[in-house]
């Protein structure tokens, strides 16, 4: 590629087009796609499956960007109603440009709700209409958006083709699945071998990225009633629990060139876990893992951690795991997202140098995604 990368959104999104299943679906599974409800309050639900999933405040929240500061009032938006960038590519380039952003890797809105649907066959056609859109909203500008493929990882089977056609057929570098067990089984599981060993083969990145507490096994939410103590909780613990499974279960030391995200859940816990794992590595009496490498060197080797724009705890990481190690994003369009501005609160940071903000800003995700 010609193009040269100083500002990279490691992890952006889309809003469906509320017609992707009409228009993407295999007819074949049209009857059951997703769809928009009203729930007994009046606010748009997603209902797949006979079960509605998503936040009682509505769909809405997806778009409304700016809502976090207030400057947005999500309060009474309909879906259809969210930042047009997010159904329309032409639209997200003039955001991209207003931020400086020089490329965006691209992840489901509605579509992180994927992993909670039972039947494999409807998830598999629920992903392969999706990817087969989001590679259409990206063809008018393919050096600048980037597709991140959603797999089905309720077969096995289903998310190895379907990561198969994403790579070899829609030239997309990379696939999210959710931190949270599919079927019982964390990602180290010895069946997701032949997963790994293909993702590995593909040369195809890997992001874990979290979403609803809804519908998937999620850790310590059973503790807490408050959605804000919820979302504290599921995004960093099962993110903290997949890296564990993934390095210390060793499956980055069966596939040493797979390359893995921990997406969305704060950054600022992988040095003290990382430092736990070494700790039980280097004591005999808890090393039960199996490895020959050190955890630490393993995640230097395989795996990379996102990071929002406000954490005070990027300049101390950043020296600690190195800025090529560090992704950032803007989770543009959602409510909780970063715009405009967020390039700016790592580029004006006075304790980086300019090294070590190139690194976080465009390295990362470079070497990440494959661009480098």
């Amino acid at each position: 590629m010609g193009r040269t990368y100083h500002v990279i959104d490691s992890d952006g999104h889309i809003l469906e087009p509320v017609d992707i299943w009409e228009r993407y679906m295999d007819p074949a599974w049209r009857d059951r796609a997703p769809r928009i409800v009203l729930d007994d309050n009046g606010k748009e639900r997603l209902f797949i499956e006979g079960q509605i999933y998503g936040n009682p405040k509505g769909l809405g929240r997806l778009g409304a960007v700016g809502a976090r500061d207030g400057s947005v009032d999500d309060s009474t938006m309909m879906y259809a109603d969210g930042k047009p960038g997010g159904f329309d590519p032409h639209a997200r380039i003039k955001d991209l440009d207003l931020d400086g952003i020089d490329a965006a890797f691209l992840y489901p809105s509605i579509g992180l709700f994927s992993g909670a649907v039972k039947d494999p066959g409807l998830a598999a056609a629920m992903c392969r209409a999706y990817n087969r859109w989001l590679a259409d909203y990206c063809t008018p500008y393919p050096d600048r958006l980037f597709g991140v493929a959603m797999l089905p990882m309720q077969s096995i089977e289903h998310a190895i083709e379907e990561m198969r056609f994403a790579r070899k057929e829609l030239g997309m570098r990379g696939g999210f699945l959710r931190p949270n067990p599919y079927n019982g089984r964390m990602a180290n599981h010895p069946d997701y071998d032949p997963f790994w060993a293909e993702a590995q083969d593909l040369d195809f990145s890997i992001g874990f990225h979290e979403g609803t507490t809804g519908g998937m096994p999620t850790v310590g939410v059973d503790r807490f009633e408050g959605r804000g103590a919820r979302h504290i909780i599921s995004h960093t613990m099962e993110m903290m629990l997949v890296a564990l499974a993934v390095i210390w279960g060793g499956t980055c030391e069966k596939f040493p060139r797979i390359r893995i995200g921990f997406l969305e859940s704060g950054g600022g816990w992988i040095a003290p876990w990382l430092d736990r794992m070494d700790r039980h590595f280097d004591d005999q009496g808890f090393n039960d893992s199996g490895l020959k490498t050190r955890p630490s060197e393993i995640f230097q080797r395989n795996c990379w951690i996102s990071f929002e724009p406000v954490e005070g705890s990027l300049d101390v990481l950043a020296d600690y795991i190195g800025p090529n190690k560090i992704l950032w994003a803007t989770d543009y369009p959602h409510a909780d997202g970063f715009f405009p501005g967020a390039p700016q609160l790592i580029a004006r940071r006075p304790t980086l140098s300019e090294k070590t903000k190139h690194g976080v800003l465009a390295g990362g995700a470079m070497h990440f995604y494959g661009l480098a």
